[in-house]
Parts: structure tokens; C-alpha cells; sequence
């Protein structure tokens, strides 16, 4: 029987999902993944939000070729794939508002990952990007991923459709881990107030414990970092909205660190199941 590992480079999967949008997603899963890049790990974002694509916009490139690319035949993955910083940080763009994309049927789905599954080992962390809501694109991908991120805001909207999130992705796929990050908070308490509120709903009404990665708080410099089209920890590596996202950052590098023999005995994603 062979031993060898399936995953080599314990390469983590993760999908950044929220309920709604408008919460920041984006601009988070961006950060997160210079932050980890930044941390010498190499890097790929795909950006699964086919209904509005925007990671490019936030990157301020222009690729020449996207997600829907890769379903033509003989275009592979390298014609797609494209580097924001030298070394490891690279980007899988989207197409904003493409039919096909939006509700990907199982063979296409097949088809697009059977290609990306040649060069996803050569990552330290593959990161998706998805659509906000609960779509069936967005839920089959967010069961892909070995550990999901729920982005939610202190408002009252905001916390409903992620717990539809959560709920939808336990009883349709059997997912039970969610890591919560409470985005635009005004300081620590409200932060954890409002994580305590949404873990309490999953615990009363689904009997599923959620746990909290942290809070990342309302920040001038984010609004300024989008318009310039720079990564926030780039343009204000100083300021609180950025130490709390390396702060997310370094607590996500410890859980891969600590589960690198788990992960390289695993495919780096998984096969959907339904419950």
C-alpha cells in the first residue's frame, strides 16, 4: 500500500463566502491572500463570483483571458492563470455576469477543476472567491474547500443571510465547520457581540457550533486602498484594519501548520456530496 501524499505541499483550500453582499468579501479575500503571500506562502485567488467579478477591478489589471477560457478546449490553466506579484501570488479572473458561469452544471464544473487540478498542488493555499448568497454555484463550491469563511457585518441583514448560508450548506451538503469574520466593526465588543449572536442561532436552531476567527475593524484606509486599486496591507500596512486581517492571516497559517500531515493524505478539494 503506498504512502505516498496526495497533497504534497499540504496546500489548504479555503472559500470566503457571505451572506449578502456588500460586506466586504472581497476586499477581505484579497487581503487575506496577500497577507499570506506576504508570509512568503505561494497563492492562488480564484474568483468564483461569476456574477460580479470584481477581484481584477480590485487588483487593477486587465487579463486577457478568464474563468470561462479554461471551458474551451486546449486553453489550460497556464493561458489563464494570471501573476499579481512575482513568486507566488497569482489570479484566476472571472467573467462578470456570464450565464453559463453563474449556475455551472456538474460537467462543466468537472471540466474547469480536471484542468485546474494539474497546477493547484503547486500553491501553499488555494483561495475562491465566491458569490454572495446561496447559489448553487456558491454551495457547491464553498463543500469543495477544506475550511470555509463566513464574512458577516454587525447589521441585522447581514447576519440573517449568513445563517441561511450556513444553514443551507449543513442540510444540502452535510457541511458542518464554518470560521466566522466579522467585517466593519466598530470596535472588539460589537465584533464578538455580533459573532455571538449568529453562533447562537447555528447552536439553538441547528445544533452546530460555529467558531470565530476574528474581527476586522471600519477603517478609512479601506475605501482609499479600493480606489487606488492597491491591496489595503499594501497601501496602509499600518493601519487597524490591516493588523487585523494579518492577525486573521497568522491564525489561518497556524491551523495549516498544525494540520499539514492531515492535509497531505487529502485531495486538496473535495467531491461534493449532498446530505
Amino acid at each position: 500500500m503506498s504512502h505516498e501524499p496526495v497533497n504534497p505541499l499540504s496546500t489548504l483550500s479555503i472559500s470566503i463566502l457571505s451572506g449578502k453582499g456588500g460586506v466586504g468579501k472581497t476586499n477581505l479575500a484579497l487581503n487575506l491572500a496577500y497577507a499570506l503571500y506576504r508570509a512568503n506562502h505561494k497563492m492562488l485567488v480564484m474568483d468564483f463570483d461569476v456574477g460580479l467579478a470584481n477581484v481584477d477591478v480590485l487588483l487593477g489589471v486587465s487579463p486577457e483571458k478568464n474563468l470561462q477560457d479554461l471551458l474551451k478546449p486546449g486553453v489550460t490553466p497556464a493561458d489563464v492563470v494570471a501573476q499579481v506579484e512575482p513568486g507566488g501570488f497569482d489570479f484566476l479572473p472571472a467573467a462578470s455576469g456570464v450565464p453559463e458561469l453563474l449556475e455551472l452544471d456538474e460537467d462543466m464544473r468537472d471540466s474547469v477543476f480536471t484542468k485546474l487540478n494539474t497546477v493547484l498542488g503547486e500553491y501553499d493555499y488555494i483561495l475562491f472567491d465566491l458569490g454572495a448568497g446561496i447559489g448553487k454555484t456558491v454551495l457547491s463550491l464553498a463543500s469543495m474547500t477544506r475550511m470555509r469563511i463566513l464574512v458577516v457585518t454587525p447589521e441585522p441583514t447581514s447576519l440573517t443571510d449568513g445563517y441561511a448560508v450556513i444553514k443551507v450548506l449543513k442540510n444540502q451538503h452535510n457541511i458542518t465547520d464554518f470560521l466566522v469574520v466579522v467585517n466593519q466593526a466598530t470596535n472588539a465588543k460589537e465584533g464578538q457581540l455580533t459573532f455571538d449572536r449568529l453562533h447562537g442561532a447555528c447552536k439553538r436552531f441547528l445544533d452546530l457550533d460555529i467558531r470565530y476567527l476574528g474581527v476586522v475593524h471600519t477603517d478609512s484606509n479601506v475605501p482609499d486602498a479600493v480606489r487606488r486599486q492597491v491591496p489595503l496591507i499594501k497601501h496602509a500596512p499600518k493601519c487597524r484594519a490591516s493588523q487585523d486581517i494579518l492577525s486573521l492571516a497568522i491564525k489561518i497559517g497556524r491551523f495549516r501548520a498544525e494540520s499539514k500531515p492531515l492535509l497531505s493524505q487529502k485531495s486538496i478539494l473535495k467531491k461534493i456530496t449532498n446530505a
